[in-house]
């Protein structure tokens, strides 16, 4: 069945063992050993990293004429939730996701959260068995095919709330985690970003980056209302 998998992104692996840990959740990881280290939480992250180069050297490459602010907005909305999980469903990768029970009933298969998360470690279990050509090869095939040129429907808040602070000089924004509640299979994740020292938004969100997009965008209403 996960030969099926591989057909669909085209690409056959030598270690079969790392897609089968991209197609993990930490659900069913934690449900089956008890070790969330076994998910495919790691794999995420890495695939993140390698996907957001790629994307980033294409529109570099391609866009001469574009601004470094535009060519970042551009980028976001390529790699954003929404266009992850859309690829994810056109690829099948959910009916092959292993999931815990409750996460199982929960329709998790097709929670776009859980598939952007799943298509990201699919390419950085590409990448790790076939190199960066392999990897390439996926992003190609499913991400450069339709570069948001002119309306991008994704906004990328940090980048956002990043540019305006920097009007002025000597601006510093960090962003903290301060909370984290629920099961393992659907945890929710508080963060808190300040601006030089004081606290100017919150967000929350199923994952640290998403809670650090909603703090941002909390900022950004409260700092910067008119913009």
């Amino acid at each position: 069945m996960i030969k099926d998998l591989e057909t669909a992104i085209g690409y056959r692996f030598h270690n079969i063992s790392l897609l089968q840990n991209a197609l993990t959740h930490s659900s069913y990881a934690n449900e089956r050993w008890h070790n969330s280290l076994l998910s495919n939480e790691r794999l995420e992250f890495l695939g993140d990293s390698v996907l957001g180069m790629l994307v980033a050297e294409y529109l570099y490459r391609n866009f001469p004429d574009r601004p470094e602010g535009e060519l970042t907005r551009m980028r976001a909305d390529m790699v954003c939730e929404q266009t992850l999980a859309a690829v994810a469903n056109r690829i099948g990768i959910g009916e092959h996701l292993l999931l815990g029970h409750g996460e199982e009933q929960g329709g998790g298969r097709s929670r776009n959260s859980i598939l952007a998360d799943a298509m990201e470690s699919v390419i950085a279990a590409c990448f790790l068995d076939g190199g960066m050509e392999a990897a390439l090869g996926i992003v190609q095939k499913f991400i450069l095919v339709e570069v948001p040129v002119k309306k991008l429907h994704n906004t990328d808040y940090k980048t956002t709330l990043q540019e305006l602070v920097q009007r002025k000089k000597n601006q510093t924004l960090i962003y903290a985690l301060v909370g984290q509640s629920g099961p393992d299979h659907n945890k929710q994740f508080v963060v808190e970003v300040s601006l030089n020292g004081s606290v100017v938004g919150k967000g929350t969100g199923t994952s640290k980056k998403r809670a650090e997009q909603d703090a941002a965008r909390d900022a950004t209403e409260r700092l910067f209302p008119n913009d």
